[in-house]
């Protein structure tokens, strides 16, 4: 049987949830993401002239995750603990991923993907010069914890709810 959505009323419209009952406890989510690029395009990241596109991306995946409420429509306000994005350089593109931390009445998933979302978009629009064929692959969830649901992992393949 598939779980209810959240954030519809009983008249099917859409609803902010009503976190003022859950109790405050720490909550963490983890994200990935990858943008393909040409080994041309990685070559010329020392380069770049608008600065260096790896550390831009971190910054902006920082401020992402911060300003979540205002992108998302249905999520919450939260003060964030922790927000962390890493972009490494790999043989193909460059991989980037997320570390969101809160002691919140609700989770940080949406944080941790938005985070490595706009560090994707920001290494397209910093590279885009050079080739317009970029892609943004694989935005997931790998990890989230804390909460009534309680682990997520995510794993090969699919995805494993560990406990909750």
């Amino acid at each position: 049987m598939a779980k209810k959505l959240s954030h519809y009323d009983r008249a099917g419209r859409a609803s902010m949830v009503d976190v003022s009952g859950k109790s405050a406890t720490k909550r963490e989510a983890e994200a990935s993401g990858f943008v393909a690029v040409s080994p041309p395009v990685l070559a010329s990241l020392p380069s770049n002239p608008k600065g260096d596109p790896l550390e831009v991306a971190r910054i902006a995946g920082i401020m992402a995750a911060k300003r979540t409420s205002e992108l998302i429509p249905m999520c919450h306000p939260l003060a964030l603990s922790l927000v962390d994005v890493e972009v490494r350089v790999c043989e193909n593109g460059l991989a980037i991923t997320s570390r969101v931390s809160t002691t919140g009445p609700t989770g940080v998933e949406m944080e941790a993907l938005v985070a490595v979302s706009v560090a994707a978009l920001t290494l397209y629009d910093m590279l885009k010069a050079a080739d317009k064929g970029i892609e943004i692959r694989e935005i997931l969830l790998e990890r989230k914890s804390g909460g009534k649901s309680g682990e997520y992992r995510r794993r090969n393949g699919g995805a494993k709810q560990v406990h909750g």
